[in-house]
């Protein structure tokens, strides 16, 4: 697979993402598109980091995979603390988390 259809995987990847985020209430299928968006991003890095030559894009794709594990690790902890109040993973009963 040349470097085109590996930026095109990671737009359709990272389109996918923002969709999910856009569309869906459910805490979690916000939680796994916002990976999506990350791993889109991500294969996007390494490719372009193929087709220049050098480095600096796959040191962002380990920061990236790092991040994408505290967001998750955060996002999770909300998740059960939404759970625990309100009986639902539903997104907009989280307003109630605030203060």
């Amino acid at each position: 697979m040349g470097t085109s259809g590996l930026v095109l995987l990671g737009f359709l990847l990272f389109c996918l993402g923002v969709f999910g985020v856009l569309s869906r209430r459910n805490f979690i299928v916000v939680l796994l598109s916002a990976e999506l968006i990350f791993a889109g991003a991500g294969i996007n890095f390494v490719a372009f980091s193929d087709l220049w030559r050098n480095l600096t894009g796959q040191v962002f794709t380990v920061f990236l995979i790092a991040v994408a594990a505290g967001e998750a690790a955060v996002g999770l902890g909300l998740l059960v603390a939404l759970y625990r109040l309100k009986h639902s993973a539903n997104v907009d009963a989280a307003r109630d988390l605030k203060g």
